[in-house]
């Protein structure tokens, strides 16, 4: 008991966090009267039940790095697992797995549905979706350091297990000042565009759902036609919003340290920036034959890279009906995903820029073998353990994106579909191409297959090793 009294203890405090975020749930509920107040109370009611006792614990002893990404994985499954549970209640989403994907996709910022029509949930349904992309953005751990102190030491060990990126930097000296001040700046974020979109006509509740989704780059819509039918102005601010939210979060620290010039030396920003631009300006080329002039090839282009490369996910039109330029251009987007330190999901621009800076350097040797040349990035000397966690997680990525591949094509799919369904699930971006398009949902995978797809979007989220040291402390111990 007591070995496991750290882990008892974090799980009981996250139940209890989470039964304060059902809260605004059962408020829009009962603002909306749509008869689900109660079944929000009683899931929070089962947080409390489970949680308290837990909290009561008295924590043993201090996290390793090895027990910070186990604990992570584990709460992150138990945070979902208790979340399904209104939508199963209140039969919103009759059919538990397929609440439980839901609910993952919503923690996880993926955006992937197995909803045909959104349209016909509840107020509160919608809220509580949307809203689990806002909490699992910046990450629950992030929020729960930022309100209390939880283990001294070992507070660095769970923001290093459910940050994003290769490596793990403090803002500030202090854990948890540095999530007081990444928190601070999220929310700054949240209320600018909660303001951008009420300024261009969007009601108060439209405005929330979709901040959710665009600040923590999740993407679930509460219209079949994702962002269709908004206005140009609208669409825009979301545009604007979903770029913004990809950034390495160190970026708005300096900018608002009045470091200007050192936040635009942040190499991984620069190359996010060029890839935005690079992007947009291929796919509006190459689809303005389908819009018949460049200022809407443009604005569905900067729209849709915004939307893939930050793994937001919302679309204003089929992209699956663009030519194959464009929808390749989509597809490597989605790996490259967002800069490490954001909300924003794939393999992180940071990792690309390495991996291209190493591939440079090997050329290099080759030419020149007795020269000596050392990995740098923003001026500073790439640090030996960064680089061989960055060629880790590439060599992991692939090997459990094509097992996955292998493990749902027995469902017999066009190539197309399985391919693009694991990388908008491991890459947390929700719409994939042909059968799983912005106009389509992954309600028609067997739940093999969902639990599956469930697993990529967990492991995506929380950068593969800590799902896979939770998976693999459940097998078998070695004597």
């Amino acid at each position: 008991m007591k070995k496991h009294s750290i882990i008892l203890y974090i799980v009981g405090i996250l139940l209890i966090f989470e039964s304060a975020f059902l809260i605004l749930p059962l408020i829009v509920s009962l603002i909306y009267r749509d008869g689900n107040w109660m079944w929000y109370l009683i899931t929070m009611g089962i947080c409390v039940v489970l949680g308290f006792p837990l909290t009561r614990i008295k924590p043993g002893k201090n996290l390793s790095l090895k027990e910070g990404y186990i604990i992570v994985a584990l709460c992150w499954v138990v945070l979902s697992l208790v979340g399904a549970l209104p939508f199963v209640f209140s039969r919103d989403i009759p059919l538990y797995i397929d609440a439980l994907f839901e609910t993952v996709s919503g923690f996880t910022t993926t955006g992937a549905s197995v909803l045909s029509d959104v349209e016909v949930m509840s107020r509160s349904g919608l809220f509580w979706r949307s809203f689990m992309h806002w909490i699992g953005g910046m990450g629950v751990f992030m929020f729960m350091m930022a309100v209390l102190p939880m283990l001294g030491t070992s507070d660095m060990n769970l923001m290093k297990a459910e940050s994003t990126g290769p490596s793990v930097e403090r803002i500030v000296p202090h854990v948890r000042d540095s999530a007081r001040l990444m928190y601070g700046m999220y929310f700054g974020i949240t209320i600018a565009e909660i303001i951008s979109l009420l300024i261009t006509g969007t009601d108060l509740f439209t405005s929330l759902v979709l901040t959710f989704g665009c600040v923590g780059t999740g993407g679930f819509g509460i219209l079949n036609s994702s962002c269709g039918d908004y206005t140009v102005a609208q669409q825009t601010v979301l545009s604007f919003f979903m770029a913004a939210s990809g950034i390495n979060y160190t970026f708005y620290f300096l900018m608002l340290s009045g470091k200007t010039k050192d936040a635009f030396r942040i190499e991984e920003v620069k190359y996010y920036i060029g890839i935005i631009v690079t992007s947009t300006i291929v796919i509006a080329l190459n689809i303005k034959g389908i819009y018949g002039d460049i200022f809407h090839a443009i604005h569905h282009s900067f729209f849709q890279v915004c939307s893939i490369i930050t793994t937001t996910g919302f679309s204003t039109v089929d992209f699956d009906m663009w030519p194959e330029l464009s929808r390749t251009i989509l597809i490597i987007l989605m790996m490259i995903g967002g800069c490490s330190g954001s909300t924003a999901g794939g393999i992180k621009v940071y990792r690309i820029v390495l991996l291209m800076k190493q591939f440079k350097n090997e050329l290099s040797v080759l030419k020149h073998p007795r020269e000596v040349r050392l990995l740098r990035m923003d001026g500073g000397t790439v640090k030996e353990p960064v680089m061989r966690s960055t060629n880790v997680f590439i060599s992991i990525y692939f090997v459990i994106f094509f097992i996955s591949l292998l493990l749902i094509s027995v469902e017999n799919y066009d190539f197309t579909t399985g391919f693009t369904a694991v990388a908008a699930t491991i890459n947390n971006i929700g719409p994939g191409l042909s059968m799983v398009g912005p106009t389509c949902n992954y309600g028609f995978f067997s739940d093999f297959s969902k639990i599956i797809l469930i697993f990529d979007m967990l492991a995506g989220r929380l950068e593969l090793f800590p799902m896979l040291l939770f998976f693999s402390m459940l097998g078998p111990r070695r004597k």
